[in-house]
C-alpha cells in the first residue's frame, strides 16, 4: 500500500492534466519540431526556426496550473549557469490569458522568467509535441528535432541531465 500511495502522490503532485509521469522521456524516435510562430510579452515574433543550431527548451504552462508556478526558478538558473549562447529557453503559455495577465501572474507568484514568454499559443500547439499535462517541457536539439519531452515538475538537476549533453563541447 505504501507504494501506491507514494505513487498517487507523485502523480497529484506532477502537474495539471491527464498524465504527471514526473520523468523525463526520451522521444522514441526523433521527429521534427513543429514550427510556430508568437508574439513575446514586449511583441516581438518569435519563431522555433529562427532558433536552428541552438539547444531549445520549451516550457508549455498556463496560469491556471499550480505547479507551473515553480518552473521559471529552476530554468532561470539553468540559464545562468549556460549563458553561452548554446541553449535558449522559451516559456510558452497555452492557457489564453493576455500579456497584462501573464505580467501579473508572475509578479503575484515571484515566478518571473528571465527568458522570452510566448503569448497566443493554445492546446493545440502543445498537442501537437504531446503535451496532454502542464507543465510540458520539451528540449529541441539543434537540428530542431524533439529530443526528449518531460510531464510535471522537473529540478535543476534533471535539466542538466538531459540538456547539457546536446551542448557543443560537453559530455
Amino acid at each position: 500500500m505504501g507504494r501506491l500511495a507514494c505513487a498517487v502522490a507523485l502523480l497529484g503532485l506532477g502537474g495539471c492534466g491527464e498524465a504527471g509521469d514526473a520523468l523525463l522521456e526520451p522521444a522514441a524516435f526523433k521527429r521534427p519540431a513543429p514550427d510556430f510562430e508568437h508574439p513575446d510579452l514586449l511583441g516581438k515574433t518569435v519563431r522555433l526556426a529562427d532558433y536552428r543550431g541552438q539547444v531549445v527548451v520549451l516550457d508549455f504552462w498556463a496560469t491556471w496550473c499550480p505547479p507551473c508556478v515553480f518552473q521559471p526558478a529552476e530554468f532561470n538558473h539553468f540559464l545562468a549557469e549556460n549563458d553561452d549562447g548554446q541553449v535558449v529557453f522559451l516559456g510558452i503559455e497555452i492557457g489564453g490569458a493576455s500579456v497584462e495577465e501573464i505580467r501579473e501572474w508572475s509578479e503575484e507568484h515571484d515566478a518571473v522568467a528571465e527568458y522570452p514568454i510566448l503569448v497566443g499559443a493554445d492546446m493545440d500547439l502543445a498537442s501537437s509535441y504531446g503535451a496532454i499535462g502542464y507543465p510540458t517541457l520539451v528540449v529541441v536539439d539543434g537540428e530542431g528535432r524533439i529530443d526528449s519531452t518531460h510531464e510535471g515538475l522537473i529540478s535543476l538537476e534533471q535539466i542538466r541531465e538531459f540538456v547539457e549533453p546536446l551542448l557543443d563541447g560537453r559530455s
